[in-house]
Parts: C-alpha cells; structure tokens; sequence
C-alpha cells in the first residue's frame, strides 16, 4: 500500500490452509482477535479467511482511513473487481491526495469481503484522511500517500532513528540473505497439507499469536522503527478499538500490518491517545473508489505498493492446486500468442526443471526464481527477450480493476465517463493504437475529446509518433493508456468546470491572459482549434493579436507560424471558422519576410542551424496558408476553360490548319470587352484574401537569401533547395548556384554547410542527387578537392548529412560514385549512355498518361484540355 510495505509488512507465519472450519467449531472470543498481515501478500490472505471462519467475530475492523465506511458496501457489488483502491484528495487541492490500493489478494479486501458476505460489520480504523493529508513530512513535502506511511508531521526529535525492516531482521535471525526469499518459503509456499480439513480453530489462529510475539520482541528492541509518527496513527486506531468494544464486545477482528499489533495490544490510557491526537491540522477531504492497476501495485515509489509480482502473487492466492503446473501453462499460452513454438512438452520439462531447481535449493516450492530460471532454459532457449515479455505481462500484469457506476465521483469524473461510453472509448491499462478518420462524427469527437483532455493536463492519450499529423490531413493516429493517477488529474481539472468542454475553455481563456510568449498563445490556440473550444477562440484570438502586435523578434514570429497554419488547415478540417486566424496568421508571415534577411547574418554555426529548422517550418508554413488560394485559382482558370472551349471548337474548322485558326479566334476573343469582363471581376480586389501574393514575396526572400554571400551557408543552400522544389529555380540555376558554393575560393567548411542545407535531413535531398547526375558530379568533384588539413574540419558535417538519406539511396549514390560521371555529350549521339537501372531520358508518353492523375490531386479539377475534349 506504500513504499514502506515491505518494511511495515508483518513477518511470517507458519502454514496455513483455505478450509473453512465449522461454525460450531468458532471459539468465544473474550479478547480482541489482532490479525497482523503482509500487505499484499496473498499467504497472510488465505491466513485472514482461515482466522476469520475459525474465529467468527461480531465485528471486522481494518487498518484504513475511518472516512471510508461509507464506501466499504460498495465491496461487494459485482462490478466491483480489484485492483481497486481508496482515493481521498482535499477538496480545495485536489492534486493533494493519498491512495489505498487493494488487490484480490491483498489480506484487507478478504477480510472486507468475508464480512460483508457474512453480515458482519465492518470498519475503518486508521488515522482519517482529513488529517493524514494535512500533516506534512520535515522538508515540506506531501505525505506518503499509503495507510502504512500516513502524512507526517514535523519530528520534535532532530535525531531520526535509522528505519527498520522487521521481515529482513527475521529473515537474518534465520540465515537468509533475502527478506523475499525466505517470507516466501515459509509462507507464500506452503501448500496446504493433506489434513486441512481436519485443522481446529487454534491451528488458523495459531500464527497470529505467533507472529504477535515475533513483533513485540522487535518493538521492544528497535522501538518506533524509525517511524516517529506512527504513533499518531496507533493512537487513533486504540481509540477506535476502545469504542468498536463498546458497540459489539471483545469479540471484535482488527486487520492490521504485523508492525502495529504490539502497539495496538498496549494498554493506555484514552486520554493519552487523545493527547497524541490534539492540535492535529485538518483539511477538507473526499473519497472515493478508484480502479488500479497491477503494473501500480509493482511500483515502490509514488502510489505504488512496492510489490515486484503482483500477477505472481495473484497466481498463488487464486490457484486451487498444483501452482506451478498452472504457472507454465499460462507462460506457454502467452508464447504462443506471440507465434513461439512451445508445446506440452516443454511444459512438462519446464515443470520438472523448475521442482529440481527448488529441492537443490532447500525451498518447500519453486518460487518465482525458479520458474523462470526453468522458462528461460525449456521455453526460452536462453534468451532473456521472451523473458521480458513475461515479465511484463504475467509477472507484473496489465489487470486493471473496475468500480460500480454508483460510486462517488466529481462531476468532471461523471461527464468523462459518459462520454467515454457515448463514444465506445473504455480506459484500459494496456496500452492500444487507435486510428481516427475526421471524416467521420464519431471519430472527431473522439478526438476533440483526446486534446480537450491534455489541455486539461490528463494525458490519457498521446499523438502517436511517425503519422503525418502536421500536415492537415483528415487523420489521426493516438496511443492510449489509462494509469491510476489520471483519476487525481481530473479531480484536479474540477476546479475549471463540471464538464470536459466547459472545463477545457475556462481552463484555455485563462492561460490565454496568462501567457507570456507569442508561442505560448498560437499552440494554445491550435489546441483550441483541435479541440472543438469555440468559445474559448475569442480570448485566445485577441490575446493572440495582442502578443503578434508586440513582438518584434523574427526568431518568435518564426516559431509561432507554424502552430497558426496547422490551425488554419485544422479548422477546415474541422469545419471551423478562421477568419480572424487567417489574418493573424498572414501579418505575421509579413513580418517574417520582412525581417528575415537581416537575421541570417553573423549566425555562429547553432545559430545558423537553429534559423533554417525555423525557414523549414515558415516554408511548410506558408504553403498550408496559401494552398486554399492556389486551390481556387486552379479552380477559376478551369471554370473559364471550361466555358470558353465549345464556342472555340465551334468557331475552329476541322482539318490540319484547325489549331492555328482556333488559336487566332481565342487571341481575338480574348480581346473583346464581353469575354475580358469576368477575368477583370475575377481580378478584383473583393474577392482577395489576407495571403494573397504571399506565396510570392516568400520565394522573391528565398532568392534573396540564396544569392546573398552574408548569408550562413546552411542557409542559403536550403534556400536554394527549398526553390528548387517548388519550380521558383530551374535545374540550370541550381546548378549554377551549387557551383558557386562549391567553387574553390569557399572554404570548406563553408562549402559542406551549403551542401548539408541543400541535401541534409529527411527531405529527399539524397534521391536529388541520385537522379540529377550534374548536382552529383558538382559535390562528387568538390569533396574530391578539399584539402587534406581541412578535411576533418568538414568530415563531421558530410557525416550528419549523408547519415540522415536512407541505405538504399547510401548504397545508390556510392554505386553512381564508384562508376564516375557519365560522358560530357551523353545523349547527343542517340546512343543509350545511362546507369544501369536509369533511362535514357524523359519518356514522355508515360509522363503524360499521369498528368491528369496529378492535376486532380493538386488541382482538385480535370486538366483544362481534358474538359475541354
């Protein structure tokens, strides 16, 4: 239940058995029944069944916070399946809160549900959570969120005594090395023997006196064990004894950690224990039932409970018989599943290695050490990658629990799961990939709901990485994963609103006011965008134009445009209006063309390399902005196509002299007033819109930079590129410009920053080079050329260059190297002087028979003479 579990876990007991013994068998109890366990240990369980069928008690009382009685009926409702755990967070900072997990094996969920399934009734007894969560630790952090470890409170003590781990003191007195090892020879191994049936009511509480004893010794010795403030805790839960007494009589069980039996057995005064209590700060709590995970049980820091196998352990407590035959059994399947050839008869052996292993080694059972010492060899021939897997899955496990609808939650909690429900999206601990279409209703308010939900700080899901979720698409890729924790996030996202939307759009207009950098305000709105926040755009769009009217660092404008375009391209997705975006988002591409030039100058070599990732993202950034325009003149030029071609093919006489004549009857068409009217209305400047011409400016900058000396070379050879890509530089001229770069007088190290700008990264630089065999030769014969002394100045950037192009273009390009250049006049003779694996030359036929394909792609309309025909 807390990192402290192994050192406040009770010590062993001996041998127990499942049987339940008669009623009639049940003593009269004339004291207080003190049951000390093991957390989480399923031997201490079955030991909790036995002693509670044997003893049979008026009343069952549980080490746990007192505010969680009202919970405990909710036990035993059946959509009640553990790992579940107690959560209490303080109203007025819900991020303040403590978990009390409870497995199916853990002693305190037996014993609740024994007394719910027989009538008894049952309680809580630690320190309340109003309290525990008040309380700090010495150095003003949090308390330890677990009813072992409660909140602490300052020591009075400056000298702190060493903490004492009672099992690995035992367990040292008896000679092992390894608390773990010898807790589980003698009681998590020990099968129940052949006259179980016949044992007698002392045989079931026979190990609680036994370890009362073993603990009392040890209190007596080692005192608090270093935990000062237990007796805080200790304290409360004699008081709460005192009064259970008085309600049903001394023939009360208290379930408890093996560490407080001798404290809870003390006699003392109640006004004493009140002493302790007095002065105790208080916050206002809540509580609740939350579901948890195995993989938070395995954990020992955090929430965690600090067991390594908790999906071993649950194999033990729930296997009937034969538990190791049973263990290698859910192994093979799980091999299986993943395609590996196990079959019965590695079964058999694993089963037989793993009994041997624990006879040579003096242990009563195979435990988990020997089981997969025993897969490893049959089932995993050595390798410790399958042992991972079963690590992971059954050692840990992926179980998550579930609580029934009718427990207590926040009204956020309430809302988010109706909409998971409404939108088929269950929490699951395992992690999963889902795919959305934004086409599709059900798939974007999924998504909406994913973002809405991280701007609310509760990551349930995560983009999924490698998806092309930058550039406007109608898809989404998100990795899900539900943890525990999450449940105190959205206890903490209260504060904003009852539900996911309206707390999203309280949550985004304050960070809106509250931001301090233009970046900071264009994600936040992007994520506004994405999520479906309409009425929270308003604040972020002023906000957004107030920051943009403010900054004048290009550096800032540059990472702000990029998030704006993406949120341009979104909301046509999306269906939303942008308007007010569009313009802000088309000042600030002004603004960048403007300043840019001065910005590339006197760059150290980071500087420079920061400058042209943030080129790259106001490149991309700008053709999101302008793809709507070019769309729509595509769009215009083919609608006047469209209706001008019949009345030229009706005016063009058929015959060999039909183009001439019809392009002689378009020339003076295009020249009467009738037929320019729609071209000059579509010219006027109504229709324009704010990234009108902004396309343009944008390549006139990147030429601007290409031509410019001043300018860091990285620089210039990606702007060169980035031309060359959208057709603004023919091959002749990048050629020409590459040679200048490449010329002798550069030096080198400038030379290879031209060349990483211009071919570096994942942007196809490489497949440029295969294709276009000048560009080739150009850097072929550069590199051959650098000087010796100068070579390994550039070696590091040519390395980061070409590392980045995939093998096949790697191997590609040093076959073409190794081969040399092709002959200066290749093609001029008719003869076929081209790579193996290349043609000749341009076959235009094929060329041709795709352009229509591209121009609906690109265009979004037939090509002008095909509508035409």
């Amino acid at each position: 239940m807390s990192d402290r579990t192994a050192s406040e876990a009770p010590v062993a007991e001996t041998p127990v058995t499942e049987a339940h013994v008669p009623a009639t068998a049940a003593p009269v109890l004339d004291a207080p029944l003190l049951l000390g366990v093991r957390h989480h240990g399923p031997g201490s369980a079955r030991a909790v069944r036995a002693a509670l069928d044997a003893a049979r008690p008026t009343a069952v009382l549980i080490e746990g916070p007192s505010e969680g009685d009202a919970l405990l009926p909710l036990a035993a409702d059946p959509q009640m399946r553990p790992p579940v755990a107690l959560l209490a967070h303080a109203v007025d900072d819900p991020g303040r809160a403590a978990f009390w997990p409870l497995a199916e094996f853990s002693p305190e969920w037996v014993a609740i549900r024994w007394a719910l399934a027989h009538g008894v009734p049952v309680r809580f007894i630690d320190l309340p959570a109003t309290h525990s969560l008040a309380l700090k630790e010495p150095h003003g952090e949090e308390a330890a969120p677990a009813p072992e470890a409660p909140a602490d409170e300052a020591p009075t003590d400056p000298v702190l005594t060493p903490a004492v781990d009672p099992i690995r003191v035992l367990a040292e007195t008896a000679g092992y090395d390894d608390p773990e090892r010898w807790w589980e020879d003698v009681v998590e191994h020990r099968s129940p023997g052949a006259d179980a049936t016949s044992r007698t009511a002392a045989d079931a509480l026979a190990p609680f006196a036994a370890l009362a004893e073993a603990m009392t010794a040890l209190r007596e010795a080692y005192g608090d064990g270093g935990h000062p403030r237990d007796a805080v805790r200790e304290a409360y839960m004699r008081i709460q004894l005192r009064a259970a007494r008085k309600e049903f009589g001394d023939g009360v069980a208290v379930v408890c950690g093996a560490w407080h039996v001798p404290a809870l057995a003390t006699r003392t005064t109640l006004a004493a224990d009140r002493s302790l209590l007095k002065g105790l700060p208080k916050v206002k709590t809540e509580m609740t039932w939350v579901p948890w995970t195995h993989r938070r049980l395995a954990r020992h820091s955090g929430y965690g409970a600090g067991i390594d196998s908790p999906g071993w352990y649950g194999h033990l407590f729930a296997a009937a018989d034969r538990p190791i035959e049973r263990w290698m059994t859910k192994v093979a399947g799980l091999l299986r599943a993943e395609d590996r050839s196990v079959s019965t008869a590695h079964v058999i052996e694993a089963v037989r290695l793993a009994e041997t292993l624990a006879a040579m080694r003096g242990r009563p059972l195979a435990g988990l050490g020997e089981t997969t010492d025993a897969v490893r060899a049959v089932m995993c021939e050595g390798s410790d990658v399958p042992l991972a897997l079963i690590q992971d899955r059954l050692v840990v496990g992926e179980t998550l629990g579930e609580v029934p609808d009718s427990a207590p939650a926040v009204p956020l909690q309430r809302d988010l799961t109706r909409t998971q429900r409404t939108l088929r999206l269950k929490p699951e601990a395992l992690e999963r990939q889902i795919d959305l279409d934004l086409r599709k209703e059900t798939d974007a308010a999924r998504s909406r709901l994913l973002y809405r939900l991280r701007l609310l700080g509760i990551g349930w899901g995560e983009p999924a990485e490698g998806r092309s979720r930058n550039t406007g698409t109608f898809r989404e890729s998100w990795r899900l994963r539900w943890e525990p924790e999450l449940h105190v996030r959205v206890a903490e996202a209260g504060v904003w609103g009852t539900t996911v939307e309206s707390a999203a759009t309280a949550k985004a207009e304050y960070q809106a006011l509250a931001a301090t950098a233009l970046s900071e305000v264009t994600v936040l709105a992007e994520q506004c965008l994405l999520a479906g926040l309409a009425d929270a755009l308003p604040v972020v769009m002023k906000a957004l134009a107030d920051r943009a009217a403010l900054d004048a660092d290009v550096g800032h404008l540059a990472d702000a445009l990029p998030a704006l375009a993406r949120s341009l391209r979104y909301g046509d997705v999306r269906a939303t209006d942008t308007a007010a975006l569009s313009e802000v988002a088309a000042g600030l591409a002004e603004r960048i063309c403007v300043g840019l030039p001065p910005a590339c100058t006197g760059l150290d070599a980071d500087g420079a390399e920061a400058l042209r990732r943030q080129v790259d993202g106001v490149h991309s950034a700008i053709g999101l902005l302008t793809a709507g325009t070019r769309l729509a003149e595509a769009d215009t030029a083919t609608s006047r196509g469209a209706a001008t071609a019949p009345t030229e093919a009706d005016a063009a006489p058929v015959g060999p002299a039909a183009p001439a004549e019809a392009e002689d009857t378009s020339t003076v068409a295009d020249a009467t007033p009738a037929e320019a009217t729609p071209t000059e209305a579509d010219a006027t400047p109504a229709e324009a819109t704010p990234t009108t011409g902004l396309r343009d400016r944008w390549s006139a900058l990147l030429r601007k930079l290409a031509g410019r000396d001043t300018v860091a070379g990285i620089i210039r050879g990606r702007a060169t590129r980035l031309l060359l890509d959208d057709g603004g530089l023919t091959e002749d001229e990048a050629a020409r410009l590459m040679g200048l770069a490449l010329s002798p007088g550069t030096p080198p190290t400038d030379a290879a920053a031209w060349i990483e700008g211009f071919v570096g990264g994942a942007s196809g630089g490489g497949m440029l080079l295969v294709h276009d065999e000048r560009l080739l030769a150009l850097v072929d014969t550069w590199l051959t050329g650098v000087p010796a002394d100068t070579f390994t100045d550039v070696l590091p950037l040519l390395r980061r260059t070409f590392s980045a192009f995939e093998p096949g273009v790697r191997r590609t390009l040093g076959e073409l190297a190794r081969r040399g250049p092709a002959p200066e006049h290749a093609g001029s003779d008719g003869a076929d002087h081209g790579y193996p694996g290349f043609g000749p030359g341009l076959d235009t036929d094929r060329a041709e028979a795709v352009e229509p394909v591209l121009h609906l792609l690109l265009a979004g309309a037939p090509a002008p003479a095909e509508a035409s025909a």
